[in-house]
């Protein structure tokens, strides 16, 4: 019985001080470290992302998406593999300019990182590097337990417009890594919950495997009941090797699928 209770106790006090270790950072210093690990200053990176819709009541539609990043200069570009009909669709971000490319008329317009990506409950900013510790402020901050993670949950307020959401709720596992998001308008109506169950771990490196996004506005009565639209994305063939100067160019765009 007495070997017993010191093995429980001897496991406690170790999860306490992995916990403490993690919890000794201020919150902004761990906004600031939950950003490294999503972003990747030291290298290239690249996967398919495959992106799942769904829309109660409807049929689910699946795109399926090269991404190309350099986070390094805040650039990344998107190339659309299916569906058919979007077959050579793409995206290229160049500092704060986003441009989005058909390649039926060839034309490159403006778009935004607000913006819905391929009409989906993804947004164009969620494809770029973090910078959340860049864009927001702390104003509060609790610690909660998250399924089978215990978490920092931070509230955050927008230091600049251009970010997507004026406010958001953030929780951070002991691990830093974000495992829940909530995006608000700057009125406190919920827009967006998302989910990041489980990540890759690739070296020191880390690369969310699917991100969960549920809209809290838009869905539709099923059965009396109403049924949220959301979108989710898994992250397939992460790789962080040297990605050719030229793909981060409207020529690349332009010629991928000819």
């Amino acid at each position: 019985m007495k070997q017993r209770v010191k093995r429980s106790l001897f496991f406690l006090a170790m999860i306490l001080i992995s916990v403490s270790g993690i919890w000794s950072l201020s919150d902004m210093e761990l906004l600031k470290k939950a950003d490294s690990l999503a972003s990747y200053m030291d290298s290239d990176f690249s996967a398919e992302y495959t992106i799942v819709q769904e829309r109660p009541g409807q049929s689910r539609s699946t795109t399926v998406a090269g991404v190309f990043r350099r986070d390094a200069r805040e650039i990344y570009v998107i190339v659309v593999m299916e569906p058919g009909i979007s077959r050579g669709q793409g995206y290229l971000k160049q500092g704060n300019t986003l441009w989005f490319y058909d390649p039926e008329s060839r034309r490159f317009n403006s778009t935004s990182s607000r913006e819905r990506f391929q009409n989906t409950n993804a947004r164009n900013s969620d494809f770029t590097r973090s910078t959340l510790a860049e864009d927001y402020k702390v104003t509060g901050g609790e610690t909660a337990a998250l399924g089978r993670f215990t978490c920092r949950v931070l509230t955050l307020e927008a230091l600049t417009n251009e970010v997507t959401y004026p406010r958001m709720k953030i929780w951070i596992s002991e691990d830093g890594l974000v495992r829940k998001t909530e995006d608000y308008s700057l009125s406190g109506q919920i827009l967006r919950t998302s989910a990041i169950p489980d990540y890759h771990r690739i070296g020191n490196r880390f690369v969310p495997k699917q991100i969960l996004f549920v809209d809290a506005l838009k869905g539709a009565l099923i059965n009396g009941k109403f049924v949220n639209e959301r979108t989710q994305i898994s992250i397939a063939k992460p790789s962080f090797s040297r990605i050719a100067d030229s793909v981060f160019s409207k020529t690349f765009l332009e010629t991928v699928n000819r």
